[in-house]
């Protein structure tokens, strides 16, 4: 059976989606909304934004979340999900679009459909990281201490069984 070594950093995650359909700007509303809450909190802030798309900052949380576990999975860690909050998360500008779009007298004005690089990061709350770390710690405490009991009834036994050792004459 593989030895649990406790596992002292919390486990952090994050999604990173480029030129996303979204002025940097409007996507920066909802990003600063939403860092540093905590699960249940920031689904229902983002629900509640009238100017930005909701629905795209929801679904990055979601894959950022969804990392995490995978994360935690791999690394054969106990994740509480509801203990994950946006540690940070930023905007930046992606590239824009240049558009025509008709003028009069034959002319034409530009335009430009802006697009936006937007990352989120998750982690786990540092309480509930020392709760996980304190978990394994008691867990392979208690793994320790049934191994020992085995080896030591194992040897009492092999020590009866060969009876006391006599000299030579």
């Amino acid at each position: 059976m593989a030895e649990l070594q406790p596992q002292a950093s919390s486990i952090e995650a994050h999604a990173l989606a480029r030129h996303v359909r979204m002025s940097p700007q409007k996507a920066r509303l909802v990003m600063d909304l939403i860092r540093g809450q905590k699960r249940k909190r920031r689904c229902k802030r983002c629900a509640s934004r009238p100017s930005a798309r909701p629905s795209t900052s929801k679904r990055f949380l979601r894959s950022a979340i969804a990392n995490a576990e995978r994360k935690a999975e791999d690394a054969g860690a106990p994740l509480d999900v509801d203990e994950l909050y946006v540690n940070n998360c930023f905007v930046n500008e992606g590239t824009r679009w240049k558009r025509l779009r008709p003028a009069p007298m034959g002319r034409a004005f530009r335009y430009q459909k802006r697009t936006a690089h937007l990352w989120v990061g998750v982690a786990e709350h540092h309480v509930a990281a020392a709760q996980r770390v304190a978990a394994i710690e008691a867990e392979a405490e208690a793994q320790k201490g049934v191994r020992g009991t085995a080896r030591r009834v194992r040897k009492a036994l092999s020590g009866r069984q060969s009876g006391p050792k006599k000299g030579k004459k």
